[in-house]
């Protein structure tokens, strides 16, 4: 957007920046402050800030006179988040993902304790028909995707998981104890991708990347799958970094690290 700014209103260019500037402090703050922060002149600032108080997207303290951000902004994020379909805003990465991998890929997210797919593009061979399609559900421990959706889990959630639905052993490879499953997922955590090494079946293997919110939880995942012969883990050391960065861009979709720094 720099690069074009002639094409843009710089005032409201200039109130964006002030609500993201306000929107990453701790509390209210002083005029002097937020515009020694945004690099405006204070007269500039206030004329912005008087405009959003008007409208009732700011608050000033009467005591302090200090400002802070209203919940108006919390009433316009459920709002929009109402109208988006993760699909159709996923939808076009994925594409893009099964493209450049010549692969078929998924978009799955949590219901119930299992991964629901709820999206594919199919690869050349069209495997993917075979083993996944819309509206398919697996177990979380067993899957890429799903083993993503459990760095949601905390220690407790995760014992609850498996009171509910156990870790049952689709394949001789799958994590069927609580010590295995929890260090594959610190692992997980670490390196920022998850890798399903024939654990839910046989003769595939799938590596999944990360989707996250504005709140930065994992709310999805996107993965790519193909049988073993074509997924070797020098292609997955290969596509994995192509994953992650589509992976970013749909979570950026969401509002994921949105604000300006």
């Amino acid at each position: 957007m720099r690069e074009k700014l002639s094409k843009v209103n710089q005032s409201v260019e200039k109130a964006i920046l002030i609500v993201e500037t306000m929107a990453r402090e701790t509390g209210p703050v002083r005029l002097q402050d937020l515009a020694l922060k945004c690099e405006m002149p204070p007269s500039t600032v206030l004329r912005m800030l008087n405009t959003l108080l008007i409208y009732g997207y700011v608050n000033q303290d009467p005591r302090t006179q200090r400002y802070s951000l209203s919940l108006k902004f919390t009433q316009l994020g459920s709002r929009i988040s109402d109208q988006i379909s993760l699909r159709d805003v996923a939808h076009p990465f994925l594409q893009e993902l099964s493209q450049r991998c010549q692969e078929a890929s998924c978009l799955a997210c949590e219901e119930n304790m299992e991964v629901v797919y709820i999206d594919v593009v199919d690869g050349p061979d069209n495997i993917l028909k075979i083993m996944q399609r819309i509206g398919k559900r697996a177990p979380m421990h067993a899957t890429g995707v799903g083993k993503l959706l459990l760095l949601n889990y905390s220690h407790s959630q995760i014992k609850e998981l498996i009171r509910e639905k156990g870790l049952p052993a689709l394949t001789p490879n799958t994590l069927t104890t609580q010590d295995a499953l929890e260090a594959e997922l610190e692992k997980i955590r670490r390196q920022g991708y998850a890798l399903d090494d024939e654990e839910c079946e046989l003769g595939s293997r799938c590596v999944a990347a990360p989707v996250r919110d504005y709140s930065g939880r994992i709310v999805a995942a996107i993965s790519v799958s193909c049988p073993i012969p074509r997924m070797s883990m020098e292609r997955i050391r290969m596509i994995t970094p192509m994953m992650v960065e589509i992976a970013g861009r749909v979570s950026r979709e969401l509002a994921y690290g949105g604000l300006a720094q």
